[in-house]
């Protein structure tokens, strides 16, 4: 049974806990492993022998594969390098969908290209049953005149009002540089990163597990989203880094009815099919082809932020109110 495990962040070992869980009881796993790149972790050695890392790996993505429904999606971050290695044992045991190059410049290293993104592997359990949503972002805007920073020319009436189809390389969500806005880990990933995968994959009350938890990235992504969470985290100062944070989190990144991704006061990822409903909540411009030049933002007393203090690096509570433009706020997470 998973239910003992369910909202929960365990501590141990991912390979021991991992066995516990029943075959093909999860929507939804995501791993961000150890770089085996010497980082400062408290309770894990991250610089093994080559082959001993990588049989480490390979035990604990067939347990990922195995816990995972066939409607179910398997992401794994890391560097280059190591995916191609996960790859290989993940194209024998489950169904190539995406590598996701998400955009993430680093230092120069010298006698290289200059490395420039992480990679999310995307497999399914089963590509014929898998569950998968389509989701929009925002265009992408000059930052002073707001107008298009592509060129679309005579193409402009035909855009999505929102934004654009999701593609595979991700330039819009950002790592978190600055060190007053990260936990004490060494390799912390944005909230929103995980609310795209998990809007991406898994419906309401849908169960995502993290082997690798850190200090609860993917566990409050879920707990936002209105999704069941598990994590494993081997260090106790982690799990009680985001046990902390977990009881400051509630269900309600919902615009409407529907759920959605918040970064600062702004929707940054919403499902495709979600837009009928969210529509009436946003300012649109009169003439479609405005879209050059006007953003499509939410209703200027349509959100109110709750806790200021996490506005700066994510989003947090939001409740909507009525007014003539906006539609009543029944389906608002309270």
């Amino acid at each position: 049974m998973i239910e003992p495990f369910l909202n929960r962040i365990h501590q141990g070992d991912c390979l021991e806990l991992l066995k516990q869980i029943p075959d093909e009881s999860v929507d939804m796993t995501f791993a961000d492993p150890p770089f085996n790149l010497k980082k400062g972790y408290k309770s894990y050695n991250d610089s093994l022998v080559l082959q001993e890392y990588l049989a480490w790996c390979e035990q604990w993505i067939l347990e990922m594969v195995r816990i995972t429904k066939p409607t179910g999606s398997i992401y794994v971050h890391n560097i280059p390098k190591w995916l191609t290695y996960y790859a290989n044992v993940l194209n024998n045991v489950a169904d190539f969908k995406h590598w996701i190059a998400w955009d993430a410049p680093t230092a120069p290293m010298g006698k290289t290209l200059q490395p420039n993104h992480y990679g999310i592997l995307f497999y399914a359990k089963n590509a014929k049953k898998l569950k998968f949503y389509e989701v929009r972002y925002p265009h992408k805007r000059d930052r002073k005149s707001n107008y298009l920073s592509k060129d679309y020319g005579g193409k402009k009436a035909g855009l999505h009002p929102f934004g654009s189809l999701v593609s595979d390389v991700w330039t819009d969500i950002h790592r978190i540089k600055h060190h007053k806005y990260r936990d004490k880990h060494p390799c912390q990933l944005p909230i929103h990163l995980l609310e795209r995968l998990i809007l991406m994959s898994t419906d309401e009350n849908d169960v995502v597990l993290d082997p690798f938890n850190g200090t609860g990235t993917t566990a409050i992504a879920a707990k936002r989203l209105g999704r069941q969470y598990v994590g494993f985290e081997l260090d106790k100062e982690y799990v009680e880094i985001t046990n902390t944070k977990l009881c400051r989190e509630q269900p309600c990144s919902k615009v409407g009815n529907c759920w959605v991704s918040f970064y600062l006061d702004r929707v940054i990822t919403l499902r495709d099919c979600d837009w009928e409903q969210l529509k009436p909540y946003f300012c649109l411009p009169n003439r479609p082809q405005d879209i050059d030049h006007t953003p499509v933002v939410l209703h200027q007393k349509a959100i109110l932020p709750l806790r200021v203090e996490d506005i700066i690096i994510d989003h947090t509570s939001f409740e909507l109110f009525s007014n003539e433009n906006v539609p009543s706020n029944n389906g608002i997470a309270s």
